[in-house]
């Protein structure tokens, strides 16, 4: 960050929580489909337990289906962080008088999100708190036709007064005003 360029980072599909949940996923998968498998073939594949006894109709049966479809989501959370689905960053230029939002999407032909917004077109940057069991907070761009383009990733736990110091910040490099928004 200098006195002309703002530049924030954005993770993505890389972090701590991804890699947890793909591993619990996998192994829990693994164990359930284990498990359906040895009800049908009456030979048991795990060793915890003895789930030869397990009848094949309906349980086992259900089993498999469980354990296939997490280990499916396991596979599909893998990819995702092998190709760092989400990540980017966001550029505000005061050189260029543009603001430059770039994130990752799914192989593919338009793989690269490219959003890239002029400073006149800002009409104010909003700072979004959402309380109640499942707490967040996120900063908006608004431009003034009425778009609202989140600057964070929605999964991103972030501390209400950082994101709120970062939301003054770039209100006051965009020159726009700061709309709090509590919900």
């Amino acid at each position: 960050m200098n006195e002309f360029i703002i530049r924030e980072d954005i993770v993505g599909a890389r972090n701590i929580r991804s890699f947890c949940v793909m591993i619990i996923l996998l192994l829990a998968g693994l164990g359930f489909f284990l498990a359906g498998l040895s009800s049908y073939f009456h030979v048991n594949f795990l060793v915890l337990t003895d789930t030869t006894k397990i009848l094949f109709i309906p349980q086992g049966i259900a089993m498999l289906f469980y354990g296939t479809g997490a280990i499916g989501l396991a596979i599909y959370l893998f990819l995702t962080i092998l190709w760092n689905i989400g990540s980017g960053y966001n550029e505000f230029s005061k050189i260029d008088n543009i603001v430059r939002i770039i994130r990752l999407g799914f192989p593919g032909k338009n793989r690269t999100l490219f959003l890239s917004y002029e400073f006149k077109n800002i009409k104010n940057i909003k700072f979004l708190i959402k309380q109640g069991l499942n707490p967040r907070c996120n900063i908006l761009l608004i431009l003034k036709d009425k778009r609202e383009i989140p600057l964070f990733p929605a999964q991103t736990l972030m501390n209400p007064l950082e994101t709120e110091k970062k939301a003054i910040l770039l209100s006051n490099f965009l020159n726009v005003p700061l709309e709090n928004l509590v919900i």
